[in-house]
């Protein structure tokens, strides 16, 4: 591990502000120093490696043209954010990446005035940058700059904002694209091609080059020859090279230019500063850059990473988890099932459907970072006789509730959505924890809403979902597992409760990995003399018809689950109750309705009283 120390640079230089004073050698040197430190760090942190490693010199030039904070510059995503975090007084910090009550791993407001926008949902920031660019007074002469990947930039939202922008034309207004070729994986879809056209024809250059050797040879003769080359130019230009996108858009638009040859990056940059309408500035990187590991791996580059080791880049540990799980049962169902189809919004691997990708690829679509054409993808799927499954992290199915809504549960299609990362996810922090789906879920009329409390019964739970005429919701958290159950396994009937124990005082209905912690917190009060029941409730819609009669049997009851109590489960109980007058029994405990910050899940789940020494003591207060 290095020392603080090692990074003199770093540690002299007041940032951002000395940058403008150094020399082409030295910031070579400082470039170096942060690759060398990001990599040190995150090998014991895990975080988003080769992204920022590929935005080195461009994170940079940034700094050096514009001045932050009073020049708004955003994000998209945040996974680049970095080296940003580095330039802006941060690295002293850095080592606390993504820890409990440590740095996040994205922009965070909280951090410092130099974060204006706090995500890492993908395709926003060119929203962000419109409105900032529009509400500008007409005294501020400040620029707005948004970074966009180029994974991003295949996300509608980001679309419609290029749109507008071009229709408003709002002056100083900056939009780099960071253009590696992927986002987790490599970048599908049009406009990804169209990029890479971009990035790998030489033609136009070449000719522009030739004509301005031409140009400099003519005698001058003033303005009106001035113009006449313009036009040859620009005639040239159409021939050797079509319109970009964003020329089509009327956007002006500059590249594509090395992403790591900062001199060029600064002068791009500068040029686009004269211009006094929205500029595209299309920036070519490499993911992964100064990390051979990183830029060896075919599959994700070393995209988000745990803690690993330096010399080979191979994670320190590996173990099972539930996501490992649903790739070996989706297989195994696609195998036996030719209907099976399954969608990613670009993670494929990190889903758990990099096996099938192996194997059968033409079972995997992905369709880029594009959730809400993914879930409306699979209902038009589904119409036409296939079984879709979408793989999707809980907190990214937020962006396509409508689409659930409206284009599945409306037309009541057999789509099959698994929830990876449901509820606490860890050090992402608050745009990843899942803590919100049963919420945002349960109110869509028709769907089936399923939580396992193991790895067995997540694998029924599939088969069930997969025999199912109508919508189903798996949500499964980011945990380990003791092994790969067998399959095929044998489906879970719908709205089926599991009752694990039986008492008489207090019964525990509890979803997903909190089925483990109620049946501990119950085990430490039958010592206290309590009697207590556990029920695993896998399905919270529909609800087990047995409810009624099992709340009768008790004195109380208590919900248990790792959601916002906010319309989550136990709301959900206290509505089936409540008519009948027997809601005054139930205490639901779960999450509170915030925003929770990165850090280790146990921590997390500890301080808001979601383990079972909390849950018993809980229980034991209200007695």
């Amino acid at each position: 591990m290095a020392d603080q120390t090692d990074f003199p640079l770093l540690n002299s230089l007041d940032l951002p502000g000395d940058l403008e004073g150094m020399d082409a050698d030295g910031l070579a040197s400082l470039c170096e120093e942060m690759r060398t430190y990001m990599l040190d760090v995150i090998s014991r942190t895990g975080g988003h490696l080769s992204p920022n490693l590929g935005v080195v010199e461009l994170s940079v030039a940034i700094h050096r043209s514009f001045d932050s904070p009073r020049d708004r510059i955003i994000w998209d995503v945040g996974h680049q954010a970095y080296v940003h975090k580095l330039l802006t007084g941060r690295s002293a910090d850095f080592g606390t990446l993504r820890q409990s009550a440590g740095m996040s791993g994205y922009p965070a407001r909280a951090e410092s005035v130099h974060d204006l926008v706090e995500n890492s949902h993908a395709s926003t920031s060119l929203s962000y940058a419109a409105g900032l660019a529009m509400s500008r007074r007409a005294d501020d002469d400040s620029y707005t700059v948004a970074v966009i990947g180029d994974g991003a930039l295949t996300g509608g939202m980001a679309y419609e904002a290029l749109n507008h922008i071009a229709q408003i034309k709002p002056p100083r207004l900056i939009v780099i694209i960071n253009d590696n070729g992927r986002s987790y994986a490599p970048t599908v879809g049009g406009l990804a091609e169209h990029l890479a056209g971009l990035r790998v024809d030489p033609t136009y250059e070449r000719y522009k080059t030739l004509l301005g050797q031409l140009v400099r040879a003519i005698p001058k003769v003033g303005d009106a020859a001035d113009e006449a080359m313009r036009r040859v130019k620009e005639s040239l230009k159409q021939i050797v090279q079509p319109s970009t996108f964003f020329d089509v858009l009327g956007l002006k638009y500059a590249g594509p230019i090395d992403g790591h040859d900062l001199e060029l990056l600064e002068a791009t940059l500068d040029r686009a500063k004269r211009i006094n309408e929205p500029v595209v500035i299309h920036v070519v990187t490499e993911k992964g850059r100064g990390y051979e590991p990183a830029m060896r791996d075919q599959r994700d580059k070393l995209h988000g990473v745990g803690a690993f080791d330096l010399d080979s880049g191979a994670p320190v540990s590996r173990r099972l988890g539930y996501t490992d799980v649903v790739e070996a049962a989706i297989t195994d169902a696609a195998a036996r099932r030719p209907e099976v189809v399954t969608i990613t919004a670009a993670m494929a691997t990190a889903a758990g459907l990099g096996t099938l990708s192996d194997i059968q690829p033409h079972r995997v679509i992905d369709v880029g970072l594009c959730e809400q054409h993914a879930v409306t993808l699979a209902a038009g799927l589904a119409m036409g006789g296939m079984r879709p499954i979408v793989c999707i992290y809980s907190t990214f199915l937020q962006r396509a509730f409508d689409q659930m809504l409206m284009d599945v549960a409306l037309h009541d299609q057999p789509v099959v959505f698994m929830l990876d990362r449901a509820g606490v996810t860890g050090p992402d922090g608050p745009s990843h924890h899942g803590v919100f789906d049963l919420a945002y879920l349960r109110m869509i009329p028709g769907l089936s809403i399923a939580a396992p409390s193991t790895a067995a019964e997540l694998c029924g739970l599939l088969e069930t979902a997969l025999d199912h005429p109508g919508p189903v919701a798996i949500r499964y958290p980011k945990a380990s597992v003791e092994g790969i159950p067998a399959l095929p396994a044998e489906p879970v009937p719908l709205g089926e409760w599991e009752v694990q124990s039986e008492g008489t005082e207090v019964l525990f209905l509890a979803v997903g990995r909190m089925v483990a912690e109620a049946a501990k917190a119950a085990t430490m009060l039958e010592e206290q003399g309590i009697s207590c029941g556990v029920i695993n409730a896998r399905w919270v819609k529909p609800m087990d018809p047995r409810l009624i009669e099992w709340v009768e049997e008790y004195e109380r009851v208590v919900t248990v689950e790792d959601n916002v109590i906010t319309g989550g489960f136990g709301a959900a109980v206290l509505e089936a109750l409540s008519p009948l007058g027997m809601a005054g029994k139930v205490h639901v405990m779960g999450l509170p309705s915030e925003f929770l910050p990165p850090g280790d899940p146990g921590w997390l789940m500890s301080t808001r009283g979601l383990v079972a020494e909390e849950i018993a003591a809980q229980v034991t207060a209200r007695s």
